[in-house]
């Protein structure tokens, strides 16, 4: 049996998480964690220590780019991925990029849940 990967969802919509987290989970493949205070992503981070991080760009108290950069400063999530998830740009403006914007990968909100697990996995590779 594998490993689950670990998924750090960092986004301040409490609906949008708990629908994310229960459908990564019932794959079997994710064990998921939600912070919905940008103030607490950090510490979330450092705690959990996850493969990968999910994160929302407009917040209040803190938003995803400043949470991004923080996080690029400690050693132990300096490489971890982050795929922003974002209402600000369409899903058409994310394809027009290849998913990635400003060397970032970015998924347009809303987006379906399979569009998403493709980013998470390209986001992963080759270790998925």
């Amino acid at each position: 049996m594998t490993e689950k990967r670990k998924v750090l969802i960092i986004d301040d919509e409490k609906g949008f998480t708990s629908m994310l987290q229960l459908n990564l989970e019932s794959m079997g493949a994710f064990d998921v964690r939600v912070e919905n205070d940008s103030a607490q992503a950090l510490e979330a981070a450092s705690q959990y220590q996850p493969d990968i991080i999910l994160l929302d760009v407009i917040m209040p108290k803190m938003e995803g780019p400043d949470i991004a950069q923080e996080l690029r400063q400690h050693e132990f999530l300096k490489n971890t991925p982050v795929i922003f998830l974002t209402a600000t740009i369409t899903k058409d403006e994310v394809e027009a990029e290849n998913g990635r914007i400003a060397g970032h990968t970015f998924v347009a909100k809303p987006s379906s849940f399979k569009d998403l697990l493709a980013s998470i996995q390209r986001s992963l590779q080759p270790s998925f």
